[in-house]
């Protein structure tokens, strides 16, 4: 299980999808044990096939272990680890994926200039060294003086590293995914209410702006490949011309308007990959 500390309002959502995907595989004559992030932790583990939502550092430190000694993961403690924001906005520019213009940097930095001189103006302050764990470790500012104050902010809270992301005026399409299935889903949340902090807001409601959705599939499919996860969702924004930027990218997601459905098919990918090692 994930622990709730990053789980920030979807606790039971994020535990919801993997009882699921249990029963799944317990219908198919798996014997499932669930293991709070906390025993895995502390070694009461020993299966040599495991599902993980971890996100702590010290977690999918250890899944790396287990994987580098034979254990069969999903998602991989590498999977994880580059899903980790900042790492995820190397490897996401670096590779071609869609993806905001956007700044590392340290949360002590002066940036206005920088921001200036990338001509960003209203951003996204992203914390940069861990997984999202509290509303305000994503932030929106209006304009660069802002987003030097909101920065500041981060530093105080002893955040030392940060993503910053030009803002993308647009629809917000959330997605879900299951690597190497046809499996994709994607809907506008601020349309049907789903919210984890309230920050769609900011977008609002959707135009129904058109976009090649096919694209946006094989983009995460992409995406997925270089980051090395196999169960994902995440977020874009479609612009008025049909083009997306995807501006969040996670691991094993909560999958709370289709789980059943993304349940079996997670079940599916899960019992292949079993076959596909023996």
């Amino acid at each position: 299980m994930r622990a709730g500390a990053f789980s920030p309002n979807h606790i039971g959502n994020d535990a919801a999808i993997l009882n699921m995907v249990a029963e799944q595989l317990r219908k198919r004559s798996c014997e499932v044990n669930i293991y709070s992030e906390e025993q895995f932790l502390s070694g009461a583990v020993s299966e040599n096939i495991i599902l993980s939502m971890c996100r702590e550092r010290e977690s999918y430190l250890r899944l790396q272990q287990l994987e580098d000694n034979g254990a069969l993961v999903i998602n991989s403690g590498y999977g994880v680890e580059n899903c980790v924001r900042e790492r995820l906005t190397r490897i996401m520019m670096s590779r071609s994926i869609p993806y905001p213009d956007s700044l590392i940097v340290d949360t002590d930095e002066v940036v206005k200039n920088k921001l200036a001189d990338a001509g960003i103006s209203a951003c996204w302050i992203k914390r940069g060294e861990s997984h999202t764990k509290h509303h305000e470790d994503v932030t929106y500012a209006r304009h660069p003086q802002e987003a030097q104050e909101m920065l500041q902010e981060f530093f105080l809270r002893g955040i030392k590293r940060a993503v910053i992301n030009r803002h993308q005026p647009g629809d917000l399409v959330k997605f879900y995914g299951v690597r190497g299935t046809s499996f994709f889903h994607w809907f506008y949340p601020f349309d049907n209410d789903h919210s984890k902090y309230g920050k769609e807001a900011i977008n609002g409601p959707s135009h129904n702006l058109p976009f090649n959705v096919e694209s946006l599939k094989a983009d995460c499919a992409k995406a997925a490949d270089i980051l090395d996860v196999q169960v994902y969702g995440g977020d874009c924004i479609v612009a008025e011309d049909g083009t997306y930027k995807i501006i969040d990218f996670n691991d094993w997601p909560s999958f709370a308007p289709c789980r059943a459905e993304a349940a079996i098919v997670i079940a599916r990918m899960v019992m292949n990959q079993i076959k596909n090692r023996r």
